[in-house]
């Protein structure tokens, strides 16, 4: 009986692991393009400062775009649960059983 219950906080243990090992790379992958989208567009704002002192702020459309996706990578990494996550199945099931 003992190495049932070991074998259950062993597993228990493990899967809990995994899951902030999981989390962890997330956020790494995260950092790590919010680290190269303001080195990327910095660069830009200072090749369109030397090309032409801003007259024509053509940086912007880059920053703007990419800005979009860095939005939505960082919904997605903050607010697991948004809309449809992994959450929001196990709810769901849990109402359909519990309507049954």
């Amino acid at each position: 009986m003992k190495t049932l219950e070991n074998r259950t906080l062993a597993f228990s243990e493990q899967q809990k692991y995994t899951e902030a090992k999981e989390r962890v790379e997330t956020l790494r992958k995260f950092y790590n393009r919010l680290i190269k989208y303001t080195l990327i567009i910095g660069a830009l704002g200072a090749l369109n400062y030397y090309d032409n002192s801003w007259s024509r702020p053509w940086f912007l459309w880059a920053a703007f775009g990419w800005g979009i996706g860095i939005t939505i990578h960082a919904i997605r990494t903050f607010y697991e649960d948004f809309l449809f996550g992994k959450n929001w199945e196990a709810r769901k099931i849990r109402q359909l059983m519990n309507q049954e």
